[in-house]
Parts: structure tokens; sequence; C-alpha cells
């Protein structure tokens, strides 16, 4: 059996996927998808084309330069040459609220922030080829982001899941019904996010012959394909053990690879696992939308606090970019150097005046 079956598929069907998108963009875009290929993962360059068909589309229907090109895919170099920088400002405005085919989309500063870096990839690489002689993207200002407060579970918060997972308090009779089939499997994928950190695309890609019980490890593939072993608790272990020898009661799994899997015995998908967390902690914590990467959070929360090293959070959540760390933890650095305030006193208890 290959190596990372469920990341091997993914990328197989993404590549599918975008290959179908390009033949549906300009076919000027085929340069720049080559062209960024040897740099960025199959998801990147899905989601630079889903990009890129938005802005075309906006382009050939809200702007009058382009409105007789009825069809995006003839959209040529000559076309190109005429956007200028105020037409990608008027696309960012566009996004924030606009319809197509009566469905209604809105896009965030983050994500607003995306199809800029895209479409600043897209013209900087047509203006080092000599396609377009200026690069109107290049005069954008970038997108001021909004820091958000970390949303994250509090110890007793953590505990209380976990005891809802138990119980099947606050479920519905149908939702019972079906706890009782999957607690133990429930259990262990909340237990792994809480004690790892690990992304849902990481969880839902183990596989069970990533696991090694005997130093309470396992392999997870990273975003890019990158391969890395991440260590556990025994706690977590105690849930992993608990739910393996479920799963091994089943003889349909003998020969699924997946560590986690659903009532139809196959892998768990994303859009299930995220089903699953938002199930539990509605319950739990009804004012706050935990989602698996909240979940993330909380794991990288509570280790920064037990070790006070930004450098041993960044290597365990695998963030390429130590900053990316600082910035999301960087409340909690604020919280440790409020706490270091009163530790060093000016004078002795019995020299402060009274």
């Amino acid at each position: 059996m290959a190596e990372n079956t469920y990341f091997d598929q993914r990328n197989f069907d993404n590549n599918i996927k975008l290959r179908q998108l390009i033949k549906e963009l300009p076919i000027i875009c085929n340069e720049f998808f080559l062209g960024i290929e040897p740099r960025t993962s199959v998801l990147t360059r899905l989601a630079y084309a889903q990009d890129l068909k938005i802005f075309f589309r906006f382009l050939c229907t809200e702007c009058a330069e382009f409105v007789d090109i009825k069809d995006i895919r003839l959209f040529g170099y000559e076309q190109l040459k005429l956007i200028e920088t105020f037409h990608i400002e008027m696309f960012l405005n566009y996004l924030t609220a606009f319809e197509v085919d009566g469905v209604r989309f809105s896009n965030t500063e983050k994500t607003k922030a995306r199809k800029l870096a895209t479409i600043k990839s897209f013209f900087k690489h047509n203006y080092n080829k000599d396609r377009i002689l200026s690069d109107p993207a290049s005069k954008v200002l970038s997108i001021k982001l909004h820091d958000k407060a970390i949303i994250r579970l509090e110890t007793e918060e953590v505990s209380a899941l976990l005891n809802n997972v138990e119980d099947g308090k606050g479920l519905s009779e149908r939702q019972k019904s079906i706890q009782g089939k999957t607690k133990k499997r429930d259990i262990a994928i909340l237990t792994l996010f809480l004690g790892t950190g690990i992304r849902i695309s990481e969880l839902v890609g183990i596989d069970m012959n990533d696991l090694d019980m005997d130093v309470n490890g396992f392999k997870i593939t990273r975003k890019g394909g990158n391969q890395t072993i991440l260590y556990f608790s025994d706690e977590v272990r105690q849930a992993l053990d608990d739910y393996i020898d479920e799963r091994a009661q089943n003889p349909l799994l003998d020969n699924e690879p997946a560590l986690f899997v659903s009532l139809q015995n196959k892998r768990i998908t994303v859009r299930a696992v995220e089903k699953l967390v938002k199930k539990y902690a509605s319950i739990t914590s009804p004012l706050k939308h935990i989602t698996p990467h909240k979940l993330r959070s909380t794991y990288g929360t509570n280790l920064y606090k037990e070790t006070n090293d930004i450098y041993v959070v960044a290597e365990v959540l695998g963030h390429k970019d130590i900053n990316t760390t600082k910035k999301h933890y960087a409340a909690i650095s604020d919280d440790i150097k409020r706490a270091a305030a009163n530790k060093v006193s000016l004078r002795h208890k019995d020299e402060e005046p009274q």
C-alpha cells in the first residue's frame, strides 16, 4: 500500500480540479500557472485560479472597457495592458458584497487581502515576462488587517467538552443514538486536537501505520507535503487506545488504512469533523464559535503558557514563520509581561510608606 494515500488522492483530485478551472480562465493565465508551479502547492494554485476567475468575471461585467468580452476566456494580453490600478481598487470594493446568478457573496478583510495577493502575483509575473509594460497591481495599497482576539477554550470548558462527549449531555435523542456508536472515536479526535494542536487536514490524513504507540508518537503530513513526527501525552494515548481497541472489533476495517473512519467505514471527511466539533462545542460554549482551528489555538495557548517558549510552539504547530506564532499569541505574551511587572519590588515591605 502506498504511503500517504489520503494526501496523494487529495493532490490528484485537486490537480484535476485545477486543470478544469484553468480551462475556464483566459488563455493568458496558462503561462502564469506554469510559472508558479515549482514554488506553490496545488491548493495554493487552486485558490489562485478561483480568485482570478472572479477577477476576470468582474472586469467583463462591471467595467465599461471590457463589457464587450462575453467570454472571459477571450481576455487577451491587449486587454490586460488596459487594466489600471483603479480597476483593481474597484474590484476590491466590489468584493465587499456582490451577486452571481442570484447568489450573494461577501468577503472579509482577510479574504480580500488573499485575492489582492493573487492579483499582485499575476501582474508581477506578466510584467517580469514583458507581457505588460507596467504593473498596476504594485501600486495598490495593501489591505490593513485588524487583529482579532484569539477564541479558545478555557480549562474548565475543555473538561466540560470531553465530559459532554462521554455522557451525551445536551444532545437530542437522535444525536444520542449516533453518539453511542461514535463516542470513543469522537473523544479520540477531540483529545488529539486539544493534546497536539494538529490541523484538521493532518488529523483526517492520519493512517493506522502512522502511529507508533511505543513512543507515543505519530507521523503527519504538513501543509506543503512535508512530513514530521509529533508526540502526545499519556492522556491522549489512553483516548487513542480506547478507540483503536473498538476499531479493531470491526472486521470491515481490516483493509482500511485511515485511523479515523465514519459510520460508513470510510475515512472520515474534513466536513464531518467540522460538524462533530460544532455539535459538542455549541453545547459546552454556546457563545463561542469553536472550530477545529480554535481547538488548535487552545493547545497553542496552553503550550505557550507552560513553556513560555514561542519557538517550541512554532515548531509543534508547524508554523514556517515565527512571526505567525508571535502574532497569534501576542496576547498571551502581554499576560506574562503583566504578571512579571509585579514580580519586582522597589522597596522592602517594611520601608513602604504607611
